[in-house]
């Protein structure tokens, strides 16, 4: 495992996704399942955890919270805030102060934790970002040491750079895979001159990219690859990166047909680390192989510029006008 610096801090280039240990947008993962991936994942030099307040409203993170008490070494854990619609809260009180604190206590309470190394913003309203106060109470929770570090996650280049604006801000989340190249040009440059980390979700397109899919493969109904498979639920670029699932297998297909072997998944992770201003790229998995596989990426060499170019040119003429929702 290679790592880069996140404020000084050397954090793994491939880190972990944990939506699906929620259990309730992949289909179930028991505590058993949940710690076997996270233990795998440390086995192989993983130490960067990405998780929300949402995931399963809070289960994401208490697994999380059990799990670190059973490993001496450190792990950083990223997790996000402002997308709960519980005790009467949503959009937009749960962008005032006081709210916003008693988010931040909750996830430090399922994580166990004095300090959260990582608070983001979940993908809050644009005009939210625009109006700039929630990233005053931000910095006041920094200033109260209840965090270390807050970035936030977002849908589009135009809320990352409204975010590159603010003072202070660490890192960025956002989508970036073989279906959405564009964002390297519009967001990567500025990210790098603000000392901006880059962490990437949805790297290979809701398993698009994994290769594992044909125009048959079906999902169960608690997942959102089944019931936000057209942007039904929230923003269609969070499944299948906002490409209509026949048509991304296909597509998919003719990207695999570029890369050097049949190693899909692990070749797109390498595209991603090979944009040197990435900190790191956050792959869920549900399954021990799919650990496995994600975090071989990263021993992997550069592709050729000549692929990269092949790959672009696909994504021009014919991914990039399939791409639906705001991005």
């Amino acid at each position: 495992m290679q790592y880069r610096s996140f404020k000084g801090n050397l954090v793994s280039e491939v880190g972990l996704g944990t939506w699906q240990l929620g259990s309730s947008d992949w289909g179930v993962v028991n505590d058993d399942e949940a710690f076997a991936l996270l233990q795998e994942f440390v086995n192989l030099g993983g130490n960067f955890i990405d998780t929300a307040d949402v995931y399963g409203m809070g289960i994401s993170e208490k697994v999380i919270g059990r799990f670190l008490k059973t490993v001496d070494q450190e792990v950083f854990v990223a997790t996000k805030l402002g997308r709960r619609s519980d005790q009467g809260n949503g959009w937009p009180q749960n962008f005032t102060y006081d709210v916003l604190r008693r988010h931040v206590e909750d996830s430090l309470s399922h994580l166990d934790q004095q300090q959260l190394f990582l608070e983001q913003l979940h993908c809050i309203p644009t005009e939210e970002m625009r109006s700039g106060k929630v990233f005053d109470h931000l910095r006041r929770l920094q200033q109260e040491q209840l965090i270390r570090y807050w970035g936030a996650s977002v849908e589009t280049s135009e809320e990352a750079l409204l975010c590159l604006e603010q003072e202070g801000i660490a890192s960025l989340q956002i989508i970036f895979n073989l279906f959405r190249q564009h964002v390297a040009e519009e967001v990567f440059d500025k990210a790098k001159e603000k000392d901006v980390a880059i962490i990437v979700r949805v790297p290979l397109a809701s398993g698009l990219l994994s290769g594992k899919f044909n125009e048959r493969t079906t999902f169960t109904t608690n997942d959102h690859r089944n019931y936000n498979a057209n942007g039904e639920a929230f923003n269609a670029g969070e499944t299948f990166s906002g490409v209509a699932f026949k048509e991304g297998v296909r597509l998919a297909n003719e990207m695999a047909a570029l890369l050097p072997d049949e190693r899909m998944a692990q070749w797109a992770i390498r595209w991603i680390l090979d944009h040197p201003q990435v900190t790191t790229v956050i792959p869920g998995a549900t399954k021990l192989s799919q650990v496995q596989s994600n975090m071989a990426a990263s021993t992997l060499p550069q592709l050729p510029q000549e692929v990269h170019q092949q790959l672009r040119n696909l994504y021009e003429e014919k991914v990039r006008k399939e791409i639906r929702g705001h991005y």
